[in-house]
Parts: C-alpha cells; structure tokens; sequence
C-alpha cells in the first residue's frame, strides 16, 4: 500500500535570516504571506528598517529570529557564516524547536551543509540546502530557481513557502546536492564569461567589430547566456551594473573545484576557471561585479571590448 504524501506544513511563523542584496526581496514576497514573518541581519538596522517598511518583526539574536518558527530561512554569502549562527549565546540552537524545517538559501559548500545537517539533526530539525539562481531581478519578480538538497519529503512539506520566491523548485538529491549543483552551475557561468571575452578579444585584434562578432556569435553554435544577454548589455555598453559580486562567483566556482577534486573527477577547465577568478577577483577587488571580470581579459589582449573599438588598443 502506498502512503500518502507528507501534508504542508501550517506555515504560522517564518523566519528569515540574511537581507542582503537577494535575501531582501525574497523575504519582501514572504511579508505578504498569511504566515508572520520573523526577520534577522548582521546589521541590525536594515532588518529594523526592513520591518518597519512591510510590517513584520525584526529580531535581536537568531535565537528569537528562530523561535517558534515552523520555517527558518538563511541566505548568506556563505555555508561558513551559516554555521558560526548555529551556537553561541542568542544562536540558532538556543532558540529553534524540534519539527521546524532548516532551508539554507545560501550559495553554500557541501561539506559545511553536511555539518548543519547533523548538528541541527541531533535537536530534531530537517535541514533543506537550496541555494537559487536567477540574480537580483529574479529574486525581485519571484521567479528564482530553487536547487534542493535533503529529503523530498520534506521538501514537499515546505514547497509552499519556498514558492513564494520561486518559480522553479527542483529536488536534486540528498543533503549537499543543492549546493553542489549551484556551484557548478556558476562554475559554468564563469567559464562562458571568461571564453567570451577570449574570443571576441581575438575576433576584435583581427578587426571584426565586438558587436558584429556578437551578431554572428548569438545567432551560431557559440553561443551562450553570457554572449546573448550579458556581454551586450553590460560589456559592450560599458555599464558594468553591480548585481552580482565577482567576489561570490569566485566563491562559487572554488566550491565546484573542491567538490571536483573531493569526488576525484578529473576537471582541468574547472581547476582553470577556478584559477582565472580567483586572479580576477585580486585584481579587482571585492566590490567588483562578476562580469567586470571581462577587464582582466582586455587588460592582457590590450583590446576594449566594445563597439568600434577593434583598433583601439592594436600595437601597444
């Protein structure tokens, strides 16, 4: 006989831990939730401010973030400032109660997420890792993609909430899968960042406008999102809007090296990328944008990747 699927939870409280530039307006579409909204940040007065502005509650540790709430969300840089929320006076396990369901939105690490998962099982919480992609503007729209790690059980029972935000939920396997495949994904994309900016850097040296190679490149077999939606709206108009930190891409990519070698799969290109951004981000420096990335590539070909820019640079 089968058994029916677990029921949602009754989402009576919610809490959100981490406002940051895509933490905030995914819990702004949980502040119109039937269920009360709980909210916590480093910084105290943008979650005031945040409660202030859509009336919920602002929280002075995670502990009272956390208490009695039937959902705990985060969404931090990283799996490590997760973990360092878990102990200690006025932490997460000071104030979280048996039952209530872990949801880590963070770009985190599988191993890290591996130790959250024990320590908060051991106190009878289940922990979920679904990190999102989908930027600002998909955090903005609720239309993000959410990549789960842990029980699907689970994950069905707290769909509803996580639906608030997202609009695709995919369940990728168990704990440490979400985060894994997250961190490939934005290995991927720093990849197609990084080749891009290689080739239309050769294309423009050999005098083919950056803009025209694009044309050819969006409409042939080398195309990517990068080419197709990044490098003309940011690269060739020189804009550089700051939605993503080249400082988190770095990040992100260093995971899916250390996932890669931990799993013993060879990945040369990965190992290389990870090198690439890493140098990238040395460079120039934390507040950078991840597509701003590009500038290393025009800094050693001598050549600006915009349009009619092909002999800019030729001969120095």
């Amino acid at each position: 006989m089968q058994t029916a699927p677990p029921a949602p939870l009754v989402m009576s409280r919610v809490a959100f831990l981490g406002l940051g530039a895509i933490g905030s307006p995914m819990a702004r579409h949980l502040a119109t939730a039937p269920s009360a909204l709980v909210v916590w940040n480093r910084t105290a007065q943008r979650a005031e401010a945040f409660a202030a502005a859509h009336g919920v509650t602002a929280a002075r540790s995670p502990a009272d973030a956390v208490r009695g709430a039937t959902v705990v969300i985060t969404c931090l840089p990283t799996s490590k400032e997760v973990e360092a929320l878990l102990g200690g006076p006025g932490g997460i396990l000071e104030g979280i109660g048996a039952g209530t369901v872990f949801v880590d939105c963070t770009s985190g690490d599988p191993e890290t997420s591996a130790r959250i998962a024990t320590r908060l099982g051991a106190v009878g919480v289940s922990f979920l890792d679904a990190p999102v992609s989908g930027g600002t503007s998909g955090a903005e729209a609720g239309t993000l993609t959410v990549m789960v790690g842990g029980d699907a059980g689970v994950l069905d029972q707290v769909r509803p909430v996580l639906q608030r935000f997202g609009q695709k939920i995919v369940h990728c396997g168990p704990v440490g899968a979400g985060h894994a495949l997250k961190a490939v994904n934005n290995a991927m994309l720093a990849t197609h960042i990084w080749a891009t900016a290689e080739g239309l850097a050769v294309a423009a040296k050999a005098g083919v406008d950056p803009a025209v190679a694009l044309e050819v490149i969006n409409a042939s077999s080398g195309r990517s999102n990068a080419s197709m939606n990044l490098f003309p709206e940011r690269v060739l108009s020189r804009a550089f809007p700051r939605t993503f930190r080249l400082a988190l891409l770095d990040k992100d990519v260093g995971i899916a090296a250390d996932v890669a070698r931990a799993a013993r799969v060879p990945a040369p290109l990965l190992q290389l990328t990870a090198e690439l951004f890493r140098l990238a981000h040395d460079a120039l420096g934390d507040a950078a944008d991840h597509v701003e990335a590009v500038k290393v590539v025009e800094q050693w070909a001598h050549q600006e990747l915009a349009p009619s820019a092909a002999d800019r640079w030729r001969g120095a």
